[in-house]
């Protein structure tokens, strides 16, 4: 709790100081309005370049309180050919999102073939130092490059986005070129991380699966019926248990689906994630369901001596919960977020 004092401190003086340059610059603008007209306001901002060095910085807010102020300044091609440039070059999700509510259908339609050529050579750039620090893994990065390259051509035509040469070769195939290494990469994580969960889920079937024929307490010698079949405990051992096997069957299937699939770059986009998410949900379901068979079958043997047994089973039990959700859920939420929800296609809520 001392350790996150600072921190807790630092973000209060960092909301407190964000709030106050929003204040400062929504009392400027006023002021600048009432002593100049509109088309001079627009002219300022324009030659000041204020706004693309807020946007430039990722102060999203200060941008929006410009552009709804003065919506004016997207009429200019050039400050919105800047604009543009900040947002690929930056990768600025926010922005670009920003710009989306303003003009939804034309967000990059509209631009000269020069200007096309200068924004989509700064897309196909790649660099590892544009990693972002919330991405669980090579395939989740590869995933983000192709959003954006999917982001960037919706607003053009895609017949002309598609064939327009960059260097003699189609835009697609340069995209992919400057991406070689990280195709290798997410190909491997992919491959490595399947492996190994598949033997996870490997385990837990062999477990669940001998743990149906070995019921807790044993069987009735004549009829084979189990003895504490009436005990609702066992009922939850039952059900847990074949929980677990069909979940832990279906996640293997999934990571068998994702070693054998072909591996075209295209993939990384929807399908082996997707594929990657199901099987990691199956998998952890399975973790659940074996940890509460095993809390019931071990009530159901100590119940009979020790009444209250159940309390620290469950506490024991609640524990790698717990610590699975600090370690890793995380990870598995922006797994989930960036396959079916992708930030660049999320409506913006602005800090105010």
């Amino acid at each position: 709790m001392l350790r996150a004092a600072p921190f807790i401190r630092r973000s209060g003086e960092m909301k407190f100081t964000h709030t106050c340059s929003l204040d400062l610059a929504k009392l400027a603008l006023t002021k600048m309005n009432k002593k100049f007209d509109a088309s001079e306001m627009v002219e300022i901002l324009l030659t000041s370049g204020v706004v693309l060095d807020a946007a430039s910085r990722g102060v999203i807010e200060i941008v929006d309180l410009c552009l709804k102020k003065f919506p004016e300044l997207l009429w200019n091609n050039n400050f919105k050919e800047e604009l543009r440039k900040e947002i690929v070059e930056g990768r600025h999700v926010e922005l670009f999102r920003l710009l989306r509510q303003y003009n939804p259908s034309r967000c990059f339609a509209g631009i000269d073939e020069s200007k096309r050529m200068i924004r989509t050579e700064a897309l196909i750039k790649w660099s590892p130092r544009c990693v972002p620090p919330d991405v669980s893994g090579a395939a989740f990065l590869l995933q983000r490059e192709l959003q954006w390259f999917q982001a960037m051509s919706a607003g053009a035509s895609v017949s002309k986005w598609l064939k327009f040469q960059l260097h003699k070769k189609p835009l697609w195939e340069v995209f992919v070129e400057q991406r070689k290494e990280l195709f290798k990469e997410a190909e491997q994580w992919m491959k490595d991380t399947s492996s190994s969960c598949s033997l996870v889920a490997t385990l837990i079937i062999t477990v669940a699966f001998a743990a149906a024929f070995t019921v807790p307490g044993g069987n009735n010698g004549s009829m084979g019926i189990p003895i504490f079949l009436n005990k609702g405990s066992f009922m939850v051992f039952a059900v847990a248990d074949g929980l677990a096997l069909l979940s832990s069957v279906t996640a293997t299937l999934m990571f068998l689906t994702i070693l054998t699939s072909r591996y075209t770059i295209e993939d990384f986009l929807q399908s082996l994630p997707s594929k990657m998410v199901m099987g990691l949900t199956f998998l952890i379901l399975s973790l659940a369901s074996m940890l509460v068979a095993f809390s019931s079958a071990l009530t159901i043997v100590l119940s009979e001596r020790l009444k209250w047994i159940y309390i620290p089973i469950t506490l024991l039990a609640a524990f790698p919960v717990v610590l699975f959700a600090i370690l890793q859920l995380p990870l598995y939420i922006e797994m989930v977020e960036s396959t079916y929800w992708p930030r660049l296609y999320r409506p913006l809520k602005l800090w105010k």
